[in-house]
């Protein structure tokens, strides 16, 4: 294929290749021609250009397949573009001649073709330069026209138009001839032709004024002729063109002065919309050609011109756009309705018409009043409607208030209203749906009166009135939850009074049913005591049905059908009220037979009609109890639900007699019975009636074989039993498109009526099936068929065998004995029932039988395999494969596969072949592989004759499909086939003519199976895949430019698979530009697989993709599509338009998740793009109202600058990019804000900095962050959260929350102390007021509790007053909620208040420990840095103010949080506990809502818990209780009533209430703690944990746990299994705090007891002391009962977790070997310091001999940790582990257990083992030195002289070792090294005990005295030795100090010279170096002090050394100037901050 990338034709290469390899080198070639032309220079292509023209015009007469001449033509146009144009005249001539040329021969036909394509590409092109050639041009084509066959027809068509458009006005002259041509094509009988006729004539309207000025009706007629048997694409190109002109007559009312040459006559918008009418009511006939039948009024307007009017009417109306329907929209309205009113009889004569014109209209209101107008325009057409429904309700009420009864009824009038009610209700409704929460504002404009005008109309006379009347009051209902109540309430109501009209009664019990059928749409729901008012009602309404004959019907069907409603509510609103509704079920149907029979033989026709209507409504109620109460089917329930059920079959036996007796009033009734039984049963398990399997058996077949309809409907019934994959074959109306609600009844047929909601009211509750649309339930004739069929497949599964067989054969009999139309009927339902049957065997895994069952089967499948219709075919060809996988035994298979090949080589006809070749293919699907390549062959083979079998495009259609699905079953198998089979398709592609889109369709599915089953292997470099791969494109390309939609569809699915295996041989930017193009097509499905695609791409390759879509619309001169705005918002606001406009789930879901994937991986880089993006979509939508009161409001509250700018709306003049978003839009730009800032979490920091923001901005002005575009954030939350919409304003609200926790924290550089949010709090209060008022719904308050919270927290505002506005709304929902669940609103659920109620408490909590933190944290004595005055003052202004600002409400709140949490106990307690909870509920909660309660209490308990901790603790558990003299709840809290004492319990002691508490707070933490289920959150961990410390920090709560040993034992293991089980650090660190607390506890009970024993046994002699604490006397520490022991089994954990060395198991290694000393991470090392305190309080919870018992343990653990972290830090610093680990040394060695006399032995030796330890940690193991810290082991070595009893150390072998180690570390250069040991021998020579501290004195001072003698001879240089030198002389002093009176003059004579020999005089002081300074500064200050304190050595010192005493006092006369020049410098070297909090830390000593 490389040979044909060149300009011209390579053709030796082409001369050497086969037939179709030509073909493909050719298309190969002019495709990349193309590409090469527009970016050749125009002189290169001059030069080739006579070669090129030849190439191109002898490929002409290589009779090229369609997409070649499409190609080759299009290159023409090109070449003549850019070369010369002189030849091109010869080229149209040479063109003409072959047009002209009398061979009609097939083999000529393509080059004829090839010349007319070729002409209009030419002329489209070059246009106007061919100057007047195209008269001839133009005669010549249409005098081709007359004789051309169909695609002769159409190609002229599309050459035609192409010619027009490049002539534009030039081509006047032959508008006429043009138009008279296409109008004949226009009613072609090819579809094809009708298509390109209506585009050419489009064309043509642009110039032609005729066409919409004096021919406007005859174009109108003759589109209304085209509609005649069109198919969906016709109907769509026509309806096109219709719309178009009209439309373009009613704009052009201006004619310009072109126009006005020729008398063109205005028409006017009635005028235009009559002739739309005419052709929707009268069809094709014309006005004046009413033929006979027209006359008699009975001929009917075939459906399909009335869908194809309805579509012109939305064109139409969409081409004028939204801006006129708003203008104009009363006319239009009252037009619409007009269509089905009874002035016209003709669209609504029969049942059957008035259904689907009704449809068609709706869809007109739908598709324009939903798809052009934004919201505003939504509510003031809304208002329209009403207003509409008000009119025609005044006409009925004048009829309907006419005395005479007669004339009221049959009135003319009421029919002629109501089907107009009924389009207007239903458009209202759905209105009111789509607008959700936004049309608040329109149900409460008393003007407009929505609510009271549906419903008076649910009195309306006509059944399918009030039907839509209830529907319209459902969607209110589920788009504002808070009518729902008030509605049903309203309802019900009027249903109680008006119990005595019938209207009343059927309407309202409609009405109150479709309400209940909201609820499961409003989360809220609505108040659990309705259930009981509508049993009570519905049991009322049955009773009294049989009192007034009059009602009986209507009351009978009311009464169930609120039972059944009240079912959907789910088994919490069932289960109290299903005793009663068993009860009436039970007497709805005689006990026995014999009952029965005495029934039949009293009744008359009207009672049996009730009786009928009953029993059906029980079943349909029983029905839907089981469909939504399956929780509730419990035994006991089974066996009071079956006993009537035999009866009920019993009375179906009978029904045939009884309509015999009483004739055809029971007619319908009986079907709705037998229809509601087989719903029933379906649902019901089959053992339940296992009695009644025969009879129900024999029912169904006579159902089935004797069916009432005339028209064999097979549309309903057979898609759920074809395969999916199969559906795609039959026409494209099974599809799904936009039009389906449409288009659904040409596909029943024309005797069937499309299903309406009055054919089954029942249907009302239900879930809708699709959308918001209204449920479409088939007329019962219909449904009854198919559920019999279902239930057919079910029962006749479970019947015996022989039973099985008589049914099968009496089926296959009826088909055979009757003839035409009626065995199709028979035929159609006899084969769906077998379907079915054998799907569910199939499916429940069962076996068909043996032989003589298989043979009635087979012959019945057989029989439908080769019958008339393709639906039938298709589920044939399922039911074959079924047959053969039921009966599954391999000779049976290969017998049918057999059959079907015998057949597909016999015979001719397309239908037998079309059945035979998808039957094989599915033998193939289900019982892949048949196990023979063999079989796989010759299936191979047959199929690729058929799909060449050229004069039957269906055969090719369903061979090309059962291809594709033999290569998807086949997988690798199908590997040998895969070349051959691709050069068929490609073959196919460029041969099959473009008129038979359907074969495209099957060849695009071919090569997706194709390019699926080589998968990955397309990557490969070898040439065989190359040249597949090349192939594949090739074909992609090939249908890439099909007309058809759905092939192009195809084209970009394989495009997808082929990105997805090699994405590198895509070419990506022609692939973009290809979805770009198609984003808006008018098909539903290439929308579809446009965004599937893009959304598989922006996963690998966003950024690109978005780029090539804006290059692509910068390249394309003329607009892409002018609905995809990409040019001016990119393609990420094409799409969200897009989404705004879309109506289909799928696709929206598709384009979220692409946008959501750009979003994730561009956000970041194109920050400001994307936050333009989402403000401009929730900017449309800020109402000027909402905006301007917010700025009024800031006006009062102080305006804090930047605000009103922030909040105003500019009104540019410019267009906004995005018109009008509707709600759902919005709130997915405000999740899209969300998530951007999410995603600059994980990016560059400067995103929450504002000074490295701005500063790295003045870098790079491309630079873009977060944190400069806060106002557009804080906007865009505040426009969302101030919305109509609710969903808006949660969205809006968690903005603002995501904001507030973002960015609190951030400083603002240009005032410091302050935030940058500070700015924004008037806006935020702004935000959240409006969602506190009192009509707020409760979920959107408690989420503004939540923000309020945040925002209080957050710290951002510190000034009391600012934040009082926010606390104030807090305050006002707690006084809201006080007053307990009872006095709530009752508009919702009782658990919505709960959730309410929980959030404010969760909220007040939040607020509560954010400021006790605070006041803790200002509170604490500040040792470290001592803060400047006013920062103290102004930060416990704030937070001591916080707190008092709480404390007002402390009391209630306290008293509400216990209330809650006791709740929250109850409601966690186990299921066996449930008669233990309270009748009537919690605090908070009902008993009935509990189940939903939970969840609400789950997500807030967790803060409530630590704020009551907090507060408890704040009391100390001893104030007085806060229930005294604060007003009691409104009733007792709980059954305990909590501290309440009320007059029958006895008033508890506080004691008791404290412990009640206690133990409540605990109880629920450790519940909680031991069984962490995987969703609980962090939050909730670590509040729980925070809650357990503040309980701890008390002493009662401590005394609590101290004294009780398996309580402290239980928590220290469930604090355990946390640790164990959650990795996050910080709730690590928090359960250690506990266990930290824990130990305390027990050690303050330990030491009580200690010192209680020592009162209480003063006397006695001190031995008998009994022994207190862990191990008592014998040492022994039993687990599971020892506290001690849980406590080392948990830090044991966390160090081993941290370093594993410790372990000797793990290391494997007994002991002290260490490996390489490391650093821990910050986190790792705070919980081993943690742990390490814990440790180190153990031994005083023991007693001595248990302390005996844990020491070891505890000292390795201890020096474990220094050994492995004693790392060498630079400056000499102790890692934190260390310091820890000595911390916990020097607190272990020190303990009181050394020194008891029972322990002090055992002490000794295990500490001297200890330091034997640390001093071994020195020598080099086995030769290799370890690089251990030698400052932290000294230290270590140091703490141990230091805090142990001397005996420890004094042993000479260890303090030999010890010495030794001093010595060694002198001698070390470090200086650091040297500064640390001097300070640490300084401790030591300071120790009190000679004993200790004298050997080291001798030791070691004489290397010390060297020291500094050397530094002196040297002098020192820098600080570090500066230092070494000071530490020096302090040593030295302090020896000074200790010596005695002989030794001291020897000592000080030595420190003397020393010192001197530093001191400066005054000359050399101005030049000294500051080290020198500080050295002389140092050294005079120190003999300043030396010399008063010994002053006769000092006197003696001097006298005999003269040199000394001359520089001593030079120097003191050299101070005393400069101290006059100069105040002197400090005294010591300013120590870095880190050195100085390290060494606070590290003072050990």
């Amino acid at each position: 294929m490389e040979l044909a990338h060149s300009l011209l034709l390579n053709e030796e290469a082409y001369s050497q290749l086969g037939e179709v390899q030509k073909a493909e080198f050719i298309f190969d070639w002019l495709r990349y021609l193309e590409k090469l032309l527009l970016a050749t220079s125009r002189s290169d292509v001059r030069e080739k250009q006579k070669t090129l023209v030849e190439q191109l015009l002898s490929l002409l007469n290589s009779s090229p397949g369609p997409p070649t001449r499409k190609l080759l033509a299009k290159n023409l146009g090109i070449l003549y573009s850019i070369g010369d144009t002189f030849s091109v005249y010869e080229t149209i001539d040479k063109c003409n001649d072959l047009i002209r040329s009398k061979d009609d021969s097939p083999s000529y036909l393509p080059t004829k073709l090839a010349a007319v394509v070729c002409l209009g590409s030419l002329y489209k092109k070059l246009g106007r330069i061919l100057g007047n050639t195209f008269t001839d041009t133009v005669g010549n084509i249409l005098k081709a026209v007359k004789s051309a066959e169909s695609q002769g027809r159409y190609e002229i068509m599309l050459s035609l138009q192409n010619i027009l458009n490049g002539l534009g006005a030039a081509a006047a002259p032959c508008h006429r001839d043009v138009y008279k041509a296409a109008r004949s094509c226009l009613t072609d009988r090819s579809m094809a032709v009708r298509c390109a006729a209506a585009k050419c004539l489009l064309e043509l309207q642009n110039e032609a004024i005729f066409m919409w000025s004096t021919d406007l009706d005859s174009v109108a007629t003759l589109c209304f002729k085209s509609f005649e048997g069109s198919n969906y694409d016709v109907r769509i190109s026509v309806s096109k063109l219709l719309g178009t002109v009209l439309a373009k007559a009613i704009i052009s009312k201006h004619p310009g002065a072109a126009a006005s040459r020729h008398s063109t006559r205005r028409v006017s918008l009635e005028e235009v919309l009559e002739l739309l009418g005419t052709g929707f009511l009268r069809g094709s006939s014309g006005f004046l050609r009413a033929s006979g039948d027209m006359l008699k009024g009975t001929s009917s307007v075939s459906r399909d011109v009335r869908v194809g009017v309805t579509q012109a009417y939305v064109v139409f109306v969409s081409t004028l756009g939204g801006a006129w329907l708003e203008k104009n929209f009363a006319a239009f309205l009252s037009h619409i309705l007009s269509l089905v009113s009874q002035s016209h009889p003709k669209a609504t004569q029969t049942q059957i018409d008035a259904v689907c014109s009704r449809r068609c209209v709706s869809f007109i209101l739908r598709a324009t009043i939903g798809g052009l107008l934004g919201e505003k325009a939504q509510i003031a057409a809304a208002k329209d409607i009403c207003q509409a429904i008000l009119k025609l309700k005044k006409v009925v009420d004048a009829v309907m208030s006419d005395g005479n009864l007669e004339t009221r009824l049959g009135s003319a009038d009421v029919a002629a209203s109501q089907h107009m009610l009924v389009c207007a209700l239903q458009e209202l409704g759905n209105l009111i749906h789509g607008l959700c929460t936004t049309a608040a504002p329109l149900l409460q404009d008393s003007s407009a009166g929505v609510l009271d005008s549906v419903i008076s109309v649910v009195l309306h006379p006509s059944i399918s009135v009030r039907l839509a009347a209830a529907w319209c009051l459902h969607c209110i209902a589920v788009a504002l939850p808070s009518y729902l109540t008030p509605l049903l309430d309203r309802c019900l109501e009027r249903l109680t009074v008006l119990k005595s009209s019938p209207e009343a009664v059927t309407g309202f019990s409609f009405a109150v049913a479709a309400l209940l059928g909201a609820v499961k749409h409003c989360p809220l729901g609505i108040p659990h005591g309705k259930g009981k008012i509508i049993v009570t009602l519905a049991e009322d309404l049955l009773c009294s049905a049989a009192q007034n004959s009059r009602l009986s019907a209507q009351r009978t069907q009311a009464g169930w059908l609120l039972i059944a409603a009240l079912m959907t509510l789910g088994p919490a609103f069932v289960s109290h009220h299903l005793a009663r509704v068993l009860l009436l079920w039970k007497c709805v149907f005689p006990v026995s037979p014999k009952d029965l029979e005495t029934e039949k033989s009293r009744g008359d026709s009207f009672t049996w009609q009730v009786t009928l209507e009953g029993r059906a409504g029980a079943l349909c109620a029983v029905k839907s109890f089981v469909s939504h109460c399956g929780d509730l089917l419990t035994e006991e329930v089974m066996q009071h639900l079956l006993p009537p059920l035999p009866c009920a079959v019993d009375l179906l036996t009978q029904l045939s007699s009884i309509l015999k007796t009483y004739g055809s009033p029971l007619k319908t009734p009986s079907v709705v019975y037998r229809q509601r039984l087989y719903e029933l049963l379906i649902l019901l398990p089959p053992e339940t009636y296992e009695g009644n399997l025969c009879p129900i058996l024999k029912e169904l077949a006579a159902d089935l074989t004797a069916p009432d309809i005339q028209v064999a409907a097979s549309t309903f019934l057979l898609p759920p039993l074809c395969h999916q994959d199969d559906l795609l074959i039959l026409s494209p109306l099974l599809q799904e498109t936009d039009h389906r609600f449409i288009e659904e009844q040409l596909l029943l047929g024309n005797g069937i009526a499309c299903g309406s909601l009055e054919y089954d009211p029942y249907s009302i509750f239900e879930k809708d099936v699709e959308g918001d649309s209204v449920p479409k339930p088939l007329p019962p004739t219909l449904s009854v068929i198919s559920s019999a069929v279902k239930l057919f497949g079910v029962v006749c599964a479970h019947v015996g065998e022989a039973q099985r067989r008589l049914i099968l054969e009496q089926l296959l009999d009826s088909v055979k004995h009757t003839k035409g139309a009626r065995q199709q009927v028979v035929q159609l339902h006899v084969v769906s029932s077998v379907s079915s049957f054998l799907k569910y065997v199939a499916g429940s895994k069962g076996n068909l039988g043996p032989e003589e069952i298989r043979r009635p089967a087979l012959a019945l499948v057989m029989g439908a395999l080769e019958g008339p219709s393709p639906l039938l075919r298709c589920a044939a060809a399922e039911a074959w494969a079924r047959l053969a996988q039921v009966v599954d035994d391999g000779a049976f298979t290969a017998a049918l596969a057999q059959v079907s090949f015998d057949k597909l080589k016999s015979a001719r006809d397309a239908v037998t072949r079309t059945g035979h070749s998808l039957a094989l293919a599915s033998l193939y699907r289900y019982l892949g592989g048949i196990s023979s390549s063999q079989h796989l062959n010759s299936c191979v083979g047959i199929l690729y004759t058929l799909s060449q079998d050229s004069t039957s495009p269906d055969v090719q259609t369903w061979a090309l499909h059962s291809l594709s699905l033999i290569i998807d079953s086949a997988g690798p198998l199908y590997h040998t086939h895969v070349e051959p089979t691709l050069s068929l398709i490609i073959m196919l592609l460029l041969n099959v003519p473009p008129t038979h889109a359907e074969v495209h369709q099957s060849l695009g599915r071919c090569l997706n199976a194709l390019i699926t089953a080589l998968g990955p292997e397309l990557q490969g470099n070898s040439t065989s895949v190359s040249t597949l791969r090349t192939s594949c494109l090739l074909g992609c390309a090939v249908m890439q430019d099909n007309p058809d939609c759905l092939v192009q569809a195809q084209a970009i699915s394989c495009l997808q698979q082929l990105h997805m295996f090699a994405p590198r041989h895509v070419n990506l930017s022609s692939l973009v530009s290809c979805l770009c193009v198609n984003l808006c097509s008018p098909y539903l499905l290439l929308r579809r697989a446009v965004l599937a695609c893009l959304r598989q791409l922006v996963q690998r390759e966003a950024a690109e993709v978005s780029e090539h879509a804006v290059m692509l619309v910068k390249d394309s001169r003329e607009e892409l599509t002018p609905d995809a705005n990409i040019r001016e918002v990119g393609l990420e606001g094409a799409l969200l338009t897009l989404l705004d406009k879309e109506t289909d789930q799928r696709l929206c879901h598709d384009i979220k998740e692409t946008l959501n994937h750009m979003l994730t991986s561009m956000a970041v880089d194109k920050l400001s793009f994307w936050l333009k993006l989402c403000k401009d979509v929730l900017a449309a939508s800020a109402d000027f109202t909402t905006v301007t009161c917010v700025d009024t409001m800031q006006e009062e509250e102080g305006d804090k600058g930047d605000d009103a700018s922030v909040l105003t709306t500019k009104n540019d003049g410019r267009l906004h990019p995005f018109t009008n978003p509707r709600w759902a839009t919005r709130v997915f730009a405000a999740e899209c804000v969300c998530r951007i800032i999410n995603q600059c979490e994980n990016a560059h920091s400067a995103h929450f900095d504002i000074a490295l923001a701005q500063e790295m901005r003045k870098r790079d002005s491309r630079n873009d962050f977060l944190v400069l575009h806060l106002a557009d954030l804080i906007r865009m939350a505040f426009m969302a959260a101030t919305d109509h919409s609710d969903q808006l304003r949660l969205s809006g609200l968690e903005t603002l929350l995501v904001v507030i926790r973002r960015f609190a924290t951030i400083p603002e550089p240009e005032f410091p102390g302050h935030v940058i949010l500070e700015q924004y709090q008037a806006n935020v209060g702004a935000a959240l007021r409006p969602a506190f008022t009192s009509e707020t719904p409760p979920d959107v308050t408690a989420k503004a509790c939540q923000v309020c919270s945040a925002w209080i927290a957050s710290g951002v505002v510190s000034d009391l007053n600012d934040l009082r506005r926010v606390h104030q709304l807090l305050v006002s929902s707690l006084t809201k909620i006080q007053v307990g669940k009872e006095a709530l609103s009752h508009l919702y659920n009782e658990s919505a208040s709960t959730m309410e109620i929980l959030a404010v408490l969760k909220a007040w909590a939040e607020v509560y420990i954010i400021a006790v933190e605070r006041h803790k944290t200002h509170n604490q004595p500040l040792k470290t840095a001592a803060c400047s005055e006013e920062s103290v003052r102004n930060g416990s202004s704030s937070s001591d103010g916080l707190l008092d600002l709480v404390h007002a409400d402390l009391s209630t709140l306290s008293r509400l949080w216990l209330s809650a949490l006791q709740d929250f106990a109850l409601l966690t307690l186990p299921s066996e506990f449930a008669s233990q909870l309270p009748v009537e509920g919690g605090a908070f909660y009902t008993a009935e809502t509990s189940e939903n309660a939970k969840l609400h209490y789950y997500s807030s308990w967790a803060l409530i818990l630590h704020a009551t901790a907090l507060w408890l603790t704040s009391t100390g558990f001893v104030v007085a209780d806060p229930d005294e003299g604060a007003p009691n709840l409104s009733r007792p809290v709980t059954p305990t009533s909590m501290c309440q004492g009320s007059s029958g319990v006895t008033v508890k002691s506080p004691e008791d209430v404290y412990t009640e508490r206690f133990h409540l707070i605990l109880g629920i933490s450790v519940e909680f703690l031991c069984s962490l289920r995987s969703d609980a959150t962090m939050e909730s961990i670590t509040a729980c944990l925070h809650a357990l410390q503040a309980l701890l920090d008390v002493p009662w709560p401590r005394s609590k746990i101290g004294s009780d040993q398996d309580l402290g034992i239980e928590l220290l293991n469930v604090l355990h299994r946390v640790i164990l089980t959650r990795e996050s650090p910080s709730i690590q660190l928090a359960s250690l705090e506990v266990v930290r607390q824990i130990i305390c506890a027990a050690q303050e009970h330990v030491k009580e007891k200690r010192r209680s024993a020592e009162v209480d046994d003063g006397a006695a002699e001190k031995e008998t002391l009994p022994e207190f604490g862990e191990g008592k006397d014998t040492g022994g520490l039993v687990p599971g009962k020892s506290l001690v022991f849980a406590t080392l089994e948990l830090c044991v954990c966390i160090l081993v977790r941290q370093l594993p060395e410790l372990n000797p198991k793990l290391t494997g290694s007994p002991g002290v070997k260490a490996a390489k000393p490391q650093l821990l991470s910050e986190d790792g090392s705070r919980l081993v310091s943690a742990a390490l305190v814990i440790l180190s309080e153990l031994p005083a919870v023991c007693s001595p001999e248990g302390s005996i018992s844990i020491l070891p343990t505890i000292l390795y653990l201890t020096i474990g940790v220094l050994r492995e972290t004693a790392v060498k830090l630079p400056g000499g610093q102790l890692s934190l582990t260390v310091a820890a680990s000595l911390q916990a040394l020097k607190g272990i060695l020190s303990s009181p257990m050394a020194r008891a006399e029972k322990s002090h032995t055992a002490w000794t030796d295990l500490l001297r083992s200890a330091l034997t330890t640390v001093l071994d940690c020195w020598d080099p193991v086995d030769g290799t030195h370890q690089e251990l810290d030698e400052v932290s082991l000294l230290t270590a070595i140091t703490v141990f002289i230091l805090s142990t009893s001397p005996e420890v150390t004094t042993i000479p072998c260890l303090q030999k070792r010890c010495i030794e180690k001093f010595k060694a570390t002198l001698e070390i250069k470090d200086p650091m090294v040297q500064i640390k040991t001097y300070q640490l021998l300084l401790s030591i020579f300071q120790y009190p005990n000679p004993a200790v501290s004298y050997p080291y004195i001798y030791s070691l001072v004489s290397s010390i005295v060297e020291k500094l003698q050397e530094i002196d001879k040297r002098k020192p240089e820098d600080t570090t030795e500066l230092q070494i030198f000071q530490e020096g002389i302090k040593v030295l002093e302090a020896l000074v100090a200790i010596a005695e009176e002989h030794h001291r003059s020897q000592l000080v004579a030595c420190l003397l010279p020393i010192l001197i020999s530093f001191l400066l005089d005054e000359n050399a002081l101005g030049s000294a170096t500051s080290i020198m300074r500080n050295l002389h500064d140092f050294a005079l200050q120190n003999l300043m002090q030396i010399g008063p304190q010994y002053s006769s050595v000092f006197k003696s010192v001097m006298a005999s050394s003269p040199a000394l005493k001359a520089r001593l006092e030079a120097a003191i006369k050299g101070n005393q100037e400069s101290v006059k020049v100069k105040i002197p410098t400090s005294k010591h070297t300013k120590n870095s901050g880190k050195n100085l909090s390290i060494q606070l830390k590290t003072n050990f000593l």
